[in-house]
C-alpha cells in the first residue's frame, strides 16, 4: 500500500495520536530541532514520526500509528521516510529510545547500544535525559556518511 507521507506541523491531532500511544509530547513545543512527518487521510493524522537533527547524528522519535491504520505498512513507511530525510541532511547515524518496539526497529536494522556510548548531542536531548525511562532500549542504525 502506498502512503503519502509529508512534513506536517505540530497540531492537536498530532499531540492526541502521540498521547494515545503513550509517547511524550512535553518537549515538542520547541520544534526548532524536531522535524515531524506524517500521513494524513480525511484530515485525520493516521501516522507520525519525528526526527531531531544534530549534525551527523539524529534521534528518531515519536513513531505512532493510529489503531485503525495499523497492519498496512505505515510504520515501516514512516521510518523509511525519516531515514531518507536524515541521509539527505548528512546524518550518518540515527539513534532511538523505545520501551515497546525494539523488535520492530531490529527488523529495520537498528541494534542495541549502551547508553554511555550516546553521542553528546543525543545525550543532551530531553528524550534521552529525562523523558524516556532508563530501562528504555537505546538503539542505533548507520545510514550513511
Amino acid at each position: 500500500m502506498k502512503h503519502l507521507i509529508q512534513p506536517i506541523p505540530l497540531s492537536a491531532s498530532v499531540e492526541a495520536l502521540l498521547a494515545e500511544n503513550q509517547l511524550p509530547i512535553s518537549d515538542l513545543q520547541d520544534t526548532s530541532k524536531i522535524a515531524l512527518f506524517g500521513c494524513v487521510s480525511n484530515t485525520q493524522v493516521s501516522g507520525i514520526v519525528g526526527l531531531e537533527l544534530y549534525g551527523h547524528v539524529a534521534l528518531l522519535r515519536s513513531l505512532a500509528v493510529a489503531g485503525t491504520a495499523r497492519g498496512n505498512g505505515l510504520g515501516d513507511a514512516l521510518v523509511a521516510y525519516a531515514e531518507r530525510h536524515a541521509v539527505q541532511q548528512g546524518v550518518g547515524s540515527i539513534y532511538l529510545l523505545t520501551t515497546t518496539a525494539s523488535g520492530f526497529f531490529e527488523r529495520h536494522g537498528y541494534h542495541p547500544v549502551a547508553r554511555e556510548d550516546a553521542p553528546a548531542a543525543i545525550a543532551r536531548t530531553s528524550q534521552f535525559s529525562n523523558l524516556c525511562p532508563s530501562s528504555s532500549a537505546f538503539m542505533v542504525k548507520s545510514v550513511g556518511g
